[in-house]
C-alpha cells in the first residue's frame, strides 16, 4: 500500500489519537502518583511511566512534525478532562488503589492495541520513520502492563492487609 491521502489521513488521525490518549494518561496517573501513601512501589513505578508517558507524547510529536502536522488540542483536552474525571471518580471509593490498579491495567492493554493499530498504518502507509519511535512507545506501554500484571497480587494482598489491621488502605 501506497503512502496515499486516506492512509495518511487515517496515520494522521491514528497519530493524533494516540498523542490525546498520552495526554489522559498522564491526567490519570497525576493524582494517583500525589495520593499514594501505602504502596511506595506503586508509586515510583507510577513516577517512571508518567516520566515515559511524556516522552511517548514528544515522540510523537515528532512523528507529526515530519508529516507537517500537530496534535490535535481539542482531543488532548478532552481526553484529559475525562482521564481528571476517571482518577477523581476513584478517589471517592474505598479501594481507590484497587480500582486504579485495575483500570491502569486495563489503560495500558487498550495503549498496546492503539501502538500495535498505528504501527501496522505506519509500514502500510511507508511511513517507515515513525515505526522505530511509535515501537518504544509500544515497548514502554508493554512494560507497564507487565509490571501492573505482575504487581496486582501484591497490590491486593497489601491492600487486604492494611484494612484487616485496621489502617488507611486505599490508596
Amino acid at each position: 500500500m501506497a503512502n496515499d491521502s486516506e492512509t495518511r489521513s487515517i496515520f494522521i488521525t491514528g497519530l493524533r489519537n494516540a498523542h490525546a490518549m498520552e495526554n489522559q494518561a498522564l491526567s490519570i496517573m497525576k493524582p494517583q502518583i500525589s495520593r499514594i501513601e501505602h504502596y511506595p512501589q506503586l508509586a515510583r513505578r507510577l513516577e517512571q511511566h508518567y516520566t515515559e508517558t511524556e516522552n511517548q507524547m514528544r515522540r510523537l510529536e515528532e512523528i507529526l512534525g515530519t508529516l507537517d502536522e500537530s496534535h490535535s488540542s481539542l482531543k488532548d483536552a478532552a481526553l484529559s478532562f475525562t482521564g481528571a474525571m476517571a482518577a477523581m471518580g476513584h478517589s471517592m471509593a474505598g479501594d481507590e488503589i484497587l480500582k486504579n490498579s485495575m483500570a491502569n491495567f486495563a489503560f495500558e492493554n487498550f495503549e498496546i492495541a492503539a501502538y500495535k493499530s498505528l504501527i501496522t498504518i505506519a509500514e502500510l502507509g511507508g511511513f517507515q520513520a515513525a515505526v522505530m519511535p511509535l515501537q518504544a512507545n509500544l515497548k514502554e506501554e508493554y512494560d507497564m502492563a507487565a509490571w501492573l500484571d505482575d504487581n496486582l497480587r501484591a497490590v491486593t494482598i497489601q491492600f487486604a492487609s492494611l484494612k484487616e489491621a485496621g489502617e488507611t488502605a486505599k490508596v
